[in-house]
């Protein structure tokens, strides 16, 4: 999906640019430490196999989505859909960042609308995610885009005292078939 006025586009990864995710993924670690359930210094440590075989992942299992969002030729957002693997009709949201550079011109809107379609087209009833309580501008987006708190809190990750909230989209049904 292209975004003229903003000059971006929100796509998804192909599994040869597994080396500029590993990239980006580590850049939004770096700059948003308290957003993430994991850490900088956990996912510095991935053998690059790792970092290959989950972007293989993403484009073969039929479960996963990595989007990337692009701006001149450069990575400025991300964001991965994923099926819930006790539930196959809810879609988990995980990763989502905008570089600073990009902040405040749609990207972060357009990587969550590319997320609840592809969530949609898939036959999904709901998108979850968790959100740090103190990230008020993310928070806002999910929000904005129809997601309600879904009651539930724990710690970003364990020993942090750090809370996370589950925000939940429920996503229209199956369209009635026509009467005749």
């Amino acid at each position: 999906m292209a975004h003229a006025a903003t000059a971006f586009t929100v796509r998804p990864f192909t599994v040869e640019e597994w080396p500029a995710y590993r990239a980006i993924r580590l850049r939004a670690l770096a700059d948003a430490p308290d957003a993430f359930g994991s850490t900088l210094a956990a996912e510095e440590a991935l053998a690059p196999e790792t970092w290959a075989a989950r972007l293989a992942c993403s484009t073969t299992s039929g479960i996963d989505r990595a989007l990337a969002a692009e701006a001149n030729g450069m990575l400025v957002g991300l964001a991965w859909a994923k099926e819930d693997a006790a539930d196959a009709s809810i879609v988990n949201l995980f990763q989502m960042w905008v570089a600073p550079q990009a902040r405040g011109h749609g990207v972060a809107a357009a990587l969550l609308d590319e997320a609840v379609r592809w969530a949609t087209e898939r036959g999904a009833q709901a998108v979850q995610l968790g959100v740090t309580c103190t990230n008020v501008e993310a928070l806002r987006l999910y929000e904005r885009a129809g997601f309600v708190d879904a009651g539930v809190r724990e710690p970003l990750r364990p020993g942090s005292e750090l809370m996370e909230q589950r925000m939940r989209l429920t996503l229209p049904g199956p369209a009635p078939a026509a009467r005749r």
